[in-house]
């Protein structure tokens, strides 16, 4: 086994949505698959995924957390975190995504693998949930 503790290299990480699907409706269940590949499985301490919403904007940002999982080298088959690995979950009625002049809403699946002396890797695959129209004001 080499000891790549010099090398900088970043793990490679991969999500891929079921379909090809990029838009869902509230309600729609998401599908997903996730791996990492191109690291020692012993460099690796932890992965999580998850998916979040999260604002932009004037004001404070705010994010929330839909769904997450953590796992740890002790959750996996001989210990290896890197092989494909799916995740579902029915997505909630709100908040919808959103990208107005003063705010935005974006929604994302967010992959984290958390590297043994190299701090971590993350990967954020965005997606939209709903379709919330823009109100133009009329003109008088």
């Amino acid at each position: 086994m080499s000891d790549r503790s010099g090398d900088s290299v970043d793990p490679l990480l991969s999500i891929c949505l079921a379909g090809g699907k990029q838009s869902f409706s509230a309600g729609d269940e998401l599908i997903c698959e996730y791996q990492i590949d191109a690291i020692d499985p012993t460099d690796i301490q932890a992965v999580e995924v998850s998916v979040v919403w999260y604002t932009e904007g004037k004001g404070e940002e705010d994010m929330g957390v839909h769904y997450f999982e953590r796992r740890l080298p002790s959750d996996a088959e001989d210990g290896d975190l890197r092989p494909m690995r799916r995740l579902r979950t029915r997505l909630p009625n709100s908040p919808l995504s959103y990208s107005g002049a003063i705010l935005t809403i974006r929604w994302c699946i967010r992959l984290r693998v958390f590297l043994r002396r190299r701090g971590d890797s993350v990967m954020e695959y965005p997606f939209t949930l709903g379709a919330v129209p823009l109100r133009v004001p009329a003109v008088a």
